[in-house]
This record gives structure tokens, C-alpha cells and sequence, in this order.
């Protein structure tokens, strides 16, 4: 372009000083002084240019940076602090620049459960250990009751009565099939408490993702040291105070552990689990555990032993029966009581336990729950008290347990 606009400004050969007849199509020249002011026009021209284009990319770069900081900023929030979990009605601590934030105490005791993270994010998430011994907050530690069931929760009223007048010594989470909601009053301490939740199919692995999903929600409030394993058909069979005190005050887990030559047991073990799992040290036990904090993040940390499991218990191998007591039983065996606390009836034989309505409720039943004549070791000592909770009852006990509350139930 520059050359064509060149050679159409040249004089014509017609004759000495006269200009080419088209000149006005396109520019006048200024007219020059000399050699020296045509040098300056055109330096000044392109430092001009080369400003304009240096700024154009300041303004560019600095567009790119920011949209990468809010992308950035926005990720990593979420996974650290998710905005549906930590958001709370008013802020309880601004930062410098006066935003409102995800305040320490919604860190520490999330006050919602709906969050967006992934179930590797939230394991993640969840497993992150303070090297702190110390906690910068009064720490009261709480039992979390962790309710696995695929949709109603028949035996809530008596839970709610379990519950009452404990408020800041437990925790209650609910993983339901997705999308159900439970029904129950705003006064309810199960309003609010289902987690994000997938679905589930009985005697595969996808159980073992529900308890460690329960877990690891719970594991993000900084307050629960206890966690218990339940079930819509689970009542408990002691008061409040009772099972508290037995388990906050326990030196050891109770998750039961242990491998008989039969083909529910020892025959369900595959060899392909060699040699990271050996056929002797594989183990069963009752899926309804007790974990303390400590063996609950061990549990949502792991994913080798996971996904041995995962690849080689199926079918008919009944992951959420073998996958927990062999991991304690490989690396935490001493930190285990080797035995369940949920009370469960195999007496009548078949795949699953008996089940009890409102037919067999009375103050010997639940008596006899408490007092069976099992002998089990608790912080090294002797006890007869081995079950604080029961199953399997049916939604028609429910009247009949409501009656025995204010007596042997005693809350």
C-alpha cells in the first residue's frame, strides 16, 4: 500500500513541476521545512504507535490475568470453602478489605451440608489434618450419628427424643437415594442434615461409597470426634448421656473383625487380592462400625485398599462386610475393639437378621438387648454393657418403643 501511494506521488514526466492530476484522491502533503523535521514527524509517528500498542497489551494482559485470578480464585474457594456449605446468614468475622468471607467458625462447624464437590474432592477435603495440636477454638467434641437409608426415617421420632436437650454434643447426616427429601418439621435435628448423596445398590461397592461419604461430610466439622454407622431400622437402646460418655470416653474404635473358614468368611476372599491382601489376614464383621476421628480420616484417605476391593470383591462378595475390618486389621488393629455395638439378632439363620414389631416391644426386650449375656472389654476392663444400639426393627414398633421412653429407655 505504502508503495502504491509512493509512486502515485511522484511528478509527472508531462512536465517540471506539475502534479499528477489525481494527487486530491488521496492526501496533501504538509509542507517540510527540511531533512530534519521530516526525521522528527516520523520518529514522533512511531513512538506514538508502539505507546498505543504497549498499552493495548497492558489492557489485554491485564484482562487475561484477572479472568485466570477469578477462575482460579473461584476453584480453589469452592473446593476449600463451598459457598452453599459455609454460607451463613451474617459474617462472623470481616476481612481488611471489609468483604464478608467464609468466616473461621462456618470453617470449622459448617452450618449446611449442600456443597458441589465431587466425592475425590470431598475425600480430599475432608483428610486435610491440622499439624496444630492446639485448636484456636473452645473444642466440645461431638458423637456424629450417621444414617444411611434409601428413604424414610421411620424410627426419627424416637431419635428426636434420643436427641433432645443434647444440642452441641452430636451431629446428624443422612444419605438418602438421590433427590428424596426427607419429612420432617424445621425442629427436626434431621431438617437440613442430608448430604449429597448418590445411589446405592446392596452388596456392592457402592455402600462402602456411602460410608465414606457419610464420613467425610462429617469429617468436615472440626468438632466430631465420634462416628457412628446406623440404619433406618437401628433404635438406640440406652439415653443419650449413656452413649455419649461410653463413646467419647473409649480408647479404642468398635469395628468388628474376624475370618472363620466358612464361605460367607474366608471363602469370599480372592486370591487376586494377593499379595497386598493375603487370604490370612483377610476379614468380616458387622458393617454398622464406630470409628474415632483419627481411624475416620485413615478410612476416607485410603484408595489402594479401596480399589482393590473395588476390582476383585464382587459378586457375592459383600464389600461393606470385608473392606473396613481388613483395613483396621492390616494397619489399626490396636486401636480397635474388635467388635460392633449395634445388637443384631443371626439366630434364625438366612441372609438377614430377625425383625422385630410392635408385637415383641416390651421392658424385658429391650432388657434382655442390654443384658444378654455378652462379656466384651471396654478401656481394658470387663463390662457387660456391649450394645448401645439395636437393629432390626420394623416401622410397627414404633408406637410401642415411644411407650417404654419415659421408663426403661429412660429419655
Amino acid at each position: 500500500m505504502w508503495g502504491e501511494t509512493k509512486s502515485m506521488l511522484k511528478p509527472s514526466r508531462s512536465g517540471a513541476g506539475t502534479a499528477p492530476e489525481d494527487t486530491g484522491d488521496y492526501f496533501t502533503q504538509a509542507p517540510r521545512k527540511n531533512g530534519a523535521g521530516d526525521w522528527w514527524s516520523t520518529g514522533l509517528l512511531k513512538l506514538i504507535t508502539a505507546m498505543v500498542i504497549f498499552m493495548a497489551g497492558v489492557v489485554i494482559g491485564l484482562s487475561v490475568s484477572a479472568n485466570v485470578s477469578r477462575y482460579y480464585y473461584n476453584s480453589h474457594t469452592e473446593l476449600f470453602f463451598p459457598a452453599a456449605t459455609y454460607a451463613s446468614g451474617a459474617c462472623d468475622r470481616r476481612g481488611a478489605s471489609g468483604d464478608c468471607g467464609p468466616g473461621f467458625r462456618a470453617f470449622v462447624h459448617p452450618p449446611t451440608l449442600a456443597h458441589s464437590m465431587t466425592d475425590d474432592e470431598l475425600f480430599w477435603r475432608a483428610t486435610l489434618v491440622p499439624a496444630a495440636e492446639e485448636f484456636p477454638f473452645q473444642r466440645v467434641p461431638k458423637v456424629a450419628f450417621l444414617f444411611m437409608t434409601r428413604g424414610p426415617l421411620p424410627f426419627a421420632p424416637l431419635w428426636e427424643k434420643f436427641f433432645r436437650g443434647h444440642q452441641g454434643l452430636f451431629s446428624v447426616y443422612v444419605h438418602t437415594i438421590p433427590d428424596y427429601k426427607l419429612n420432617v418439621s424445621k425442629a427436626s435435628p434431621f431438617y437440613g442434615r442430608q448430604i449429597p448423596s448418590e445411589e446405592v445398590s446392596w452388596g456392592s461397592i457402592t455402600l462402602v461409597d456411602a460410608e465414606k461419604r457419610l464420613l467425610a461430610n462429617a469429617l468436615l466439622d472440626y468438632s466430631n470426634e465420634r462416628f457412628v454407622l446406623l440404619s433406618e431400622s437401628c433404635i438406640p437402646v440406652f439415653n443419650f448421656p449413656t452413649v455419649y460418655e461410653y463413646l467419647i470416653n473409649s480408647e479404642q474404635s468398635f469395628v468388628e473383625s474376624y475370618n472363620i473358614d466358612t464361605p460367607q468368611s474366608a471363602g469370599r476372599y480372592n486370591r487376586r487380592m494377593a499379595p497386598h491382601i493375603l487370604a490370612e489376614q483377610w476379614r468380616k464383621g458387622s458393617e454398622w462400625f464406630e470409628l474415632n476421628r483419627e481411624l475416620a480420616v485413615r478410612v476416607v484417605a485410603d484408595y489402594k485398599y479401596y480399589s482393590i476391593f473395588r476390582k476383585h470383591c464382587r459378586p457375592s462378595c459383600y464389600p461393606d462386610e470385608h473392606y473396613i475390618p481388613t483395613y483396621l486389621h492390616l494397619f489399626h488393629g490396636a486401636l480397635n475393639a474388635n467388635r460392633t455395638i449395634t445388637w443384631v439378632d443371626w439366630s434364625r439363620g438366612g441372609p438377614h437378621p430377625a425383625r422385630y414389631g410392635a408385637g415383641n416391644i416390651n421392658v424385658e426386650f429391650i432388657k434382655a438387648i442390654r443384658n444378654n449375656g455378652t462379656q466384651c472389654t471396654y478401656n481394658s476392663k470387663h463390662t457387660s454393657v456391649c450394645y448401645l444400639f439395636a437393629r432390626k426393627f420394623a416401622p410397627s414398633a414404633l408406637g410401642a418403643l415411644m411407650n417404654l421412653t419415659s421408663t426403661v429407655l429412660d429419655f
